[in-house]
């Protein structure tokens, strides 16, 4: 009989996980290290991951490495894999979570430069660092990767359509590297709808909760903690014959 508790066990483990000092993240680092894992926090500002990797210590006793990455920057990507190997020796884990869906005014107006910042940080930097961690996983012990998708990328509106295409061709990409690295990797794929994080600050509020009424099955946005059950799914035992697998985490609709 399986033990259910043992399932979403991650001691021992290492996860990494991009854009893991706030937002849905910073839940997925605090969960991973409350199960049991060391984990590698990175983002653009060192000194969020810093003020999260002391958190982690006091409160759960695992260990926490901090790095500032862009991950829309090649060789910053390749430091954050090699700082990561270098302290730990190992990557069991790693979400492809950092993003970015800059707001423009009208399609003609999204100049090379923005274009250009969308794709990087969203599909470039998840491909280079999972070619990277991928292989590094399928040579050794496997592991679990999970990209962050969203549900833009199957129901675009008209000003996120550089994000969700990067964000497609996510869904894509985990498809790709679960063929790439098997039969030792597992890559799948969270693809989240509204989240209440610290971005939807900027929202109306009152139009997004009379439009959640009409197109959101729940009627709501999520609450950040919300994403933790799939990203332990994916990141343990408790997926080990999911792959390739795109799961929608976005309240219906």
């Amino acid at each position: 009989m399986v033990d259910v508790r043992e399932l979403f066990d991650l001691t021992g483990k290492v996860a990494l996980v991009t854009g893991g000092s706030r937002g849905l993240g910073r839940e997925m680092v605090l969960a991973f290290a409350g199960c049991g894992a060391d984990v590698v926090i990175a983002s653009r500002k060192l000194d969020s991951c810093e003020e999260l990797a002391r958190e982690v210590e006091q409160t759960t006793g695992r260990k926490a490495l901090s790095v500032a990455c862009h991950v829309g920057e090649w060789e910053q990507v390749e430091n954050l894999a090699k700082v990561s190997y270098e302290r730990f020796g190992k990557v069991d884990i790693l979400v492809n979570n950092a993003g970015m869906s800059p707001l423009y005014d009208h399609v003609s107006n999204v100049s090379e430069p923005l274009y250009d910042k969308v794709l990087d940080v969203n599909l470039k930097g998840p491909f280079r660092l999972s070619a990277l961690v991928g292989t590094k996983m399928a040579e050794g012990d496997g592991g679990s990767i999970i990209m962050v998708s969203s549900t833009g990328s199957l129901h675009p509106r008209a000003d996120i359509i550089p994000y969700a295409a990067a964000k497609a061709g996510l869904n894509a990409m985990t498809v790709g590297f679960a063929h790439a690295f098997a039969p030792k990797v597992r890559v799948n794929c969270i693809m989240p709808g509204p989240f209440l994080t610290d971005i939807s600050h900027a929202w109306d509020m009152a139009a997004f909760n009379e439009r959640a009424k009409n197109t959101i099955f729940l009627q709501r946005g999520g609450q950040p903690d919300e994403i933790v059950g799939a990203a332990l799914y994916f990141a343990s035992n408790a997926s080990s014959f999911t792959t390739g697998a795109v799961l929608p985490v976005g309240g219906g609709g």
